[in-house]
């Protein structure tokens, strides 16, 4: 198995799971809702995290499996997978290097993860690498604004945010690269919500893009 040393964040994995469930009550399990909503057959979902996702997937779902770097939060996935309505397998691994065959999954899923990845190229490949011919990447993501002043106030915060964030990264533009890495986005809702009380209001994408055949 890769090394998973360097994805460790153990003081981030700890603080993440006290503020999930405020996040929750502000609005992203709605959002959840709707970036799971109609999915079926087997997904892979990167960045499983605590494994909030779990709960929100439609009894269409055969199977999900479930990828997740730090162990912390792994260990809370599995947990949250035992309660979980559709069967859930959480694996180590990280979104550059899935431990999952070529063209396995219907769907996957990448849910407030991709702004966390080094390389978000390398992970959005391997996603088109173990997705089956025309099969979903569901996103649901926070980006870089669209208002000029606040995109500059987040690109000044993202490098010290970044180390003390887990990795996370405020200005993404993620929908570019979604697309440059050969993914039609079919549907693409942006809007704005502040996940957590003292945080402002932030950019999010929600959406279905196809892998192409």
């Amino acid at each position: 198995m890769t090394n998973m040393s360097e994805f460790q964040h153990p003081r981030f994995a700890r603080m993440y799971e006290r503020i999930s469930a405020e996040s929750e009550q502000r609005g992203t399990a709605q959002h959840r809702d709707r970036a799971l909503a109609g999915l079926s057959g087997r997904v892979i979902e990167v960045g499983a995290g605590n494994g909030m996702n779990f709960g929100h997937y439609p009894g269409t779902v055969a199977e999900v499996v479930a990828v997740e770097p730090e162990d912390h939060l792994r260990a809370l996935a599995e947990r949250a997978a035992e309660k979980a309505a559709v069967p859930v397998r959480v694996v180590a691994g990280h979104a550059t290097a899935l431990p999952v065959q070529d063209a396995a999954f219907d769907a996957a899923v990448a849910s407030l993860v991709l702004c966390s990845i080094s390389d978000v190229p390398a992970a959005l490949t391997e996603l088109r690498r173990v997705l089956k011919p025309n099969g979903e990447l569901r996103f649901f993501e926070h980006v870089r604004s669209t208002k000029p002043w606040f995109a500059v106030l987040e690109d000044a915060l993202t490098p010290l945010w970044s180390r003390v964030g887990g990795g996370c990264h405020l200005n993404r533009n993620t929908a570019a690269d979604i697309r440059a890495a050969g993914f039609d986005i079919e549907s693409i809702d942006r809007f704005h919500y502040a996940p957590l009380r003292f945080f402002p209001s932030q950019a999010h994408i929600l959406g279905i893009a196809r892998a192409g055949k």
